[in-house]
């Protein structure tokens, strides 16, 4: 048997947005992967990733690709999924500004809110204390959404502290921007655009526990 075949296979969804880039860096950390464009295109997978872009784009695209429903099966069945920015958006539970045609997996029980820190021209990049690494993660942040409410099992493994806060008074408190529960890793920034792959790890490695059980 190849020994390739014995490695983690990752599907990404690349219907829209930094898919190309998630692919790469799978690949640099050691895991097979593939575009994802159809239902069929989710057979064999291990787990999948849902990349930044337009999170409403993405949500129409899915459903009209046939994508979701499939998609949502296997997440119910409890297939691994990292979500970053759009992504995020996309498998949360709620999100608290979207349209009211916009669709979501509830893959994580988080409450999201889009464009939270700005638009295109408030992207920035920060240095996250993240749980997991020994040393800060260089994040960065273009139109993100942050999580305003986490429940019970999601783990906050990053906050940051924004310019304002949701309501635009007041001192603003730390907001969740990297969050884990159970199969679901999700974040508010894109580490796919970076050349530090410790994110892709720690989530390989959730792929790795589930492979397990």
């Amino acid at each position: 048997m190849d020994r390739s075949d014995s490695l983690p296979l990752v599907g990404v969804v690349a219907l829209q947005g930094a898919a190309a880039e998630h692919v790469a860096a799978f690949r640099r950390v050691g895991a097979r992967a593939v575009e994802v464009r159809t239902p069929a295109d989710l057979d064999g997978v291990d787990a999948v990733a849902l990349p930044g872009g337009e999170s409403t784009t993405m949500s129409h695209l899915l459903g009209t690709s046939g994508l979701f429903d499939a998609l949502s099966e296997r997440l119910a069945d409890g297939l691994p999924a990292f979500g970053t920015c759009a992504g995020m958006i996309l498998l949360a539970a709620e999100v608290l500004d979207g349209r009211p045609d916009q669709r979501c997996f509830g893959a994580i029980d988080i409450s999201v809110r889009r464009n939270a820190f700005g638009r295109q021209v408030a992207s920035f990049e920060a240095d996250l204390a993240t749980d997991g690494l020994d040393e800060p993660f260089h994040a960065v942040f273009i139109r993100a959404p942050w999580v305003e409410r986490t429940g019970d099992g999601v783990e906050v493994l990053a906050e940051i502290r924004p310019v304002v806060n949701s309501s635009g008074t007041g001192k603003p408190a730390l907001v969740p921007v990297l969050c884990r529960s159970g199969p679901i890793l999700v974040s508010s920034f894109h580490p796919e655009l970076t050349v530090d792959d410790r994110i892709h790890r720690i989530f390989l490695a959730m792929v790795g526990a589930s492979r397990d059980h």
